[in-house]
């Protein structure tokens, strides 16, 4: 009887390994349709600032301790890594589906036959029982491989997403950090200036006493002095907000933040984005998109193997008695061993539905993994766009307060004699602390494209 319960198990799993083969379908990646990808970037080096961990990136010794300080307290890059735990739990589950299971059962049963069958003893029977209990499923068509490989895409799915929770912390540090500096800077220009104006309001009195002016020029020029100083309060709330949404980054309660000024921020100089194939080595969340589909797709085949039986093997062995006194006894001991198929005939569609949304999961992460190259490619388009336009206007910046602070000196000047008069000072000054204030988003701009340069290209998780 064994052997040709052997034999039947052998031609059933030998013929169901060959037509697994064609049931789990293999996996091929979807590949990268990245011609193109960046706007107006045509390169074959693969050389990318993705590749530059982000100490060497960020040389502010301040900074650097900042972002170590968040990789290690942020709240949500902690729970990324929990995810990352249920998902290892997951995969190891999927790996023990193939082992048998394996139970202790103990029962005990009383009860009272019929007539027709206590065989002229009248009375209640008891049994006692008492053994192990085992079952196994073979996996004749893939089902539990594409599971445990499904669960393995899940796993590195996971990870793939606490690489990139990695990537946008350190991002949004360097750009609050960099916000930060900018907003001393422009609070230092129009403290500054409210001096300057005091000094502008000084000489408007002297000149009213000389008669050279009116009262008028007197209070215009008091006026644009409170005008400057009005937008003090309004830095200084900002700059507040700014500190406490970088304390919440590095899981700190809202307080200041220790900083360098905006002059001693360096920045390099070559921007190198290497070619738009590196995206699924470096960009984590086209790697989550592509693993997600993967994930899918084995998912699709566990759902295809539903169709087919599934061949299990049970197998128990114990003492069975109606004495108590004899449950041990050698003689009173039972065992079992059997093999069965269960193949789906008519379960509701359930199969069949799983199978179509399965497909139709499948195809859904296939375009959202096609989706997140091009917002990439986009990103990185923008991020160097934006690096341009801000070299730019530094240029053209530099000369136009260049022309502007002579422009106040001049005026100044000619106001003491008599040949300008007060609105073309005020015009002067102002236009001035507004150049200056720009100026200052524009080394802003520079610094932040480069930070979302190297996030767009996939660094700062190395």
């Amino acid at each position: 009887m064994n052997r040709k319960i052997i034999q039947f198990l052998l031609f059933v799993f030998l013929a169901g390994m060959a037509a697994a083969c064609k049931i789990a379908k293999p996996y091929k990646s979807p590949g990268l349709a990245a011609a193109n990808l960046y706007r107006d970037v045509i390169t074959t080096d693969t050389t990318t600032l993705a590749s530059l961990p982000w100490r060497e990136l960020f040389t502010d010794p301040v900074l650097q301790s900042l972002i170590e300080e968040g990789i290690s307290r942020n709240l949500d890059l902690q729970v990324a890594y929990t995810r990352i735990q249920q998902a290892e739990a997951s995969y190891r589950q999927s790996r023990a589906a193939f082992l048998p299971t394996l139970n202790a059962n103990t029962s005990l049963t009383r009860s009272r036959p019929s007539q027709a069958l206590d065989f002229g003893q009248r009375g209640n029977i008891t049994q006692y029982q008492i053994g192990l209990a085992s079952a196994w499923e073979l996996d004749v068509w893939g089902r539990l491989r594409s599971n445990r490989r499904a669960n393995l895409a899940n796993l590195l799915q996971t990870e793939a997403g606490a690489r990139a929770v990695q990537t946008g912390l350190v991002a949004n540090i360097a750009n609050y950090y960099y916000l930060l500096t900018a907003l001393d800077q422009q609070l230092i220009i129009t403290e500054l200036t409210v001096v300057n104006w005091d000094t502008t309001v000084q000489t408007m009195r002297a000149l009213k006493e000389a008669a050279r002016v009116t009262e008028a020029a007197v209070v215009q020029s008091e006026a644009q002095r409170y005008a400057a100083e009005v937008t003090i309060p309004d830095l200084k709330q900002r700059i507040r907000e700014t500190e406490n949404a970088l304390s919440i980054l590095l899981a700190r309660s809202p307080g200041p933040i220790v900083r360098r000024s905006l002059e001693e921020q360096q920045i390099v100089e070559l921007l190198q984005t290497g070619i738009p194939a590196q995206f699924l080595a470096n960009r984590p969340d086209v790697q989550q998109a592509e693993l997600n589909y993967r994930y899918l797709f084995e998912l699709t085949n566990v759902a295809r193997a539903s169709f087919y039986p599934a061949l299990t093997i049970t197998g128990s062995a114990g003492w069975s008695t109606l004495a108590f006194g004899e449950l041990f006894n050698p003689g009173f001991i039972a065992a079992s061993i059997g093999a069965g198929l269960t193949q789906p005939i008519f379960n509701q569609r359930l199969n069949r539905t799983r199978l179509e949304v399965a497909r139709a999961q499948q195809q859904e992460a296939l375009l959202n993994f096609r989706n997140a190259l091009l917002i990439a490619g986009r990103e990185v388009s923008d991020a160097l766009s934006l690096h341009q336009a801000a070299l730019d206007k530094i240029q053209v910046r530099t000369f136009q307060m260049d022309a502007l602070q002579k422009s106040v000196a001049y005026t100044q000047e000619l106001l003491q004699y008599g040949f300008a008069n007060y609105n073309e000072l005020i015009t002067a000054r102002q236009s001035l602390l507004q150049a200056e204030l720009q100026g200052v988003n524009d080394r802003l701009q520079r610094l932040q494209s480069v930070v979302e340069l190297y996030r767009s290209l996939g660094g700062g998780w190395k």
